[in-house]
C-alpha cells in the first residue's frame, strides 16, 4: 500500500449485511457478472457484527480478516507500538483513523452513506460521516428505497466530477439490508432469496461505478457483516452467529 497511497484513488464499497454464502453462490451461478469480472470473493471474518462497530474498525484500519490462521498483515494501520499485523507493505499513519490519515496525505475524504448510521440526523448517526471532510446522505439512499444505489451513484458521479485531489471514497450500500423483499417480485417477506435478488440489483449497477472511477483506483468491495434469516432461530445481526461473522471480500486495481 505504500506504492498505492498518494498515486491512486482509494475506494471502499461496503455492501451492508451481504452474506458470504449468498455472494459466493451467485458468483458461481453467473448472477453477479460485473463483480466477477473484476475479482473473486475471499472468505473473511468481519471486524464487527453490526454496521457501527464494523465501520469504526474498518475506518481505523481493521478490514475484514482472512478466515485462515494468521497473523495477516493489514493494508492500512495507525502507528502504534507492538502491532503484530503491521508489515513492510502496510501504509501507516499517525492520526487516529484512516480518513484523517489519508487527509493528511493529501486526499479528499468523502462518504456516501446508506444505512441509518450514516444519516447525520442524530449525534450517533453523525459519528461515521463526521470522520470525512464531505458526507452525503438522503432518504433516497436508505434501506427503504429500492433504487437507493442508483441515487448514490448519481452523487458519486458529482463528487468525481468536481474533485481534483486524490480521493478516498466510502460508499455504504444499503440495498442488501432488511427490508429487501421488494427486489423479488411476489415476495411478502425478507429471505435468503430476496437477499440474493438485492445482490443482483447491486451487481447490475457495479458496472456504472467501476466505469466512472478515476484511473488509477484501488478498490475494496466487502461486507461489513452478514445477517441471519432464521438459522438456529436467529434473525438479523448484532449477534455471534457464523453467518454474521463470515463475510465476502474482494480488492482490485482499476488502471
Amino acid at each position: 500500500m505504500n506504492a498505492v497511497v498518494g498515486t491512486h484513488d482509494i475506494v471502499l464499497v461496503t455492501l451492508d449485511t451481504l452474506r458470504h454464502d449468498v455472494a459466493v453462490r451467485l458468483a458461481a451461478e453467473g448472477r453477479t457478472p460485473r463483480m466477477a469480472e473484476r475479482f473473486a470473493w475471499q472468505e473473511r471474518h468481519a471486524p464487527g457484527n453490526f454496521t457501527f462497530a464494523s465501520h469504526m474498525a474498518m475506518l481505523s484500519g481493521f478490514l475484514p480478516t482472512p478466515a485462515g490462521p494468521g497473523p495477516h498483515p493489514r493494508l492500512f494501520a495507525g502507528a502504534f507500538p507492538g502491532s503484530e499485523t503491521t508489515a513492510q507493505g502496510t501504509w501507516t499513519y499517525e492520526q487516529a483513523d484512516l480518513p484523517a490519515g489519508l487527509a493528511a496525505a493529501g486526499y479528499r475524504t468523502v462518504c456516501v452513506g446508506g444505512v441509518g448510521f450514516f444519516n447525520g440526523l442524530t449525534p450517533l448517526g453523525s459519528v461515521l460521516p463526521g470522520m470525512f471532510a464531505e458526507a452525503h446522505w438522503t432518504r433516497e439512499f436508505g434501506v427503504t428505497c429500492r433504487e437507493g444505489l442508483d441515487h448514490q451513484l448519481d452523487t458519486v458521479a458529482d463528487v468525481l466530477a468536481r474533485t481534483s485531489e486524490r480521493l478516498f471514497l466510502l460508499l455504504n450500500v444499503a440495498s442488501l439490508h432488511q427490508p429487501n423483499h421488494f427486489y423479488l417480485p411476489g415476495a411478502s417477506g425478507d429471505s435468503l432469496e430476496t437477499h440474493a435478488a438485492a445482490l443482483e440489483y447491486v451487481d447490475a449497477r457495479m458496472g456504472r461505478l467501476f466505469a466512472m472511477l478515476r484511473r488509477p483506483s484501488f478498490v475494496i468491495v466487502c461486507a461489513d457483516h452478514g445477517t441471519a434469516y432464521g438459522e438456529d432461530g436467529y434473525v438479523g445481526h448484532r449477534l455471534g452467529h457464523e453467518v454474521v461473522w463470515t463475510v465476502p471480500y474482494g480488492e482490485f486495481v482499476i488502471a
